[in-house]
């Protein structure tokens, strides 16, 4: 995401339940827009993780919501997603994870992808089973780093899918 998708996101972030979890609304587009510029390097600022972030837009134009990834040096990466609860349960949070795993896999080699999530979002879990992941180990969550209301979820990708 850009500075330019602030605007359409501040709506689709100002959706209270999105927030049952965890995490709070954007308070403005201002401090949205700031976020997404500093974010748009794409990089983090010691450059060793890969920072990458879409919007999702529907065939109508509309912002949905948005997927993102933390790319590590290991191969791993880290995503994560939100949706306006509008478009919960519709198949476009699992075309478009899919869609941004794919991406991962074929142009930046990752061979892991991690969810750390609360425990208490069963939709989330939901939909991660569904995308074929499966609860980490106790090391695979000491290494991502998954506190104690904290599910970590982890998924190899699929053999033969990285291809550059």
């Amino acid at each position: 995401m850009v500075e330019a998708h602030a605007p359409g996101m501040f709506e689709v972030l100002s959706d209270p339940a999105i927030y049952e979890f965890e995490n709070e609304p954007p308070p403005s587009v201002e401090r949205l827009a700031d976020g997404y510029r500093r974010r748009e390097t794409r990089m983090s600022p010691d450059g060793c993780e890969q920072w990458l972030n879409w919007a999702i837009r529907l065939h109508s134009g509309e912002l949905a919501g948005y997927v993102q990834a933390t790319v590590l040096a290991s191969g791993a990466s880290y995503i994560a997603y939100e949706l306006s609860s509008r478009f919960w349960r519709c198949g476009i949070g699992s075309a478009a994870v899919t869609a941004m795993m794919s991406e991962l896999e074929s142009f930046y080699r990752v061979h892991t992808f991690v969810a750390v999530l609360k425990t208490a979002n069963f939709r989330s879990v939901a939909l991660l089973i569904h995308l074929g992941f499966v609860p980490g180990n106790a090391e695979q969550t000491a290494a991502f780093e998954g506190e104690a209301d904290e599910r970590v979820m982890v998924r190899r990708a699929t053999p033969g899918a990285v291809s550059q």
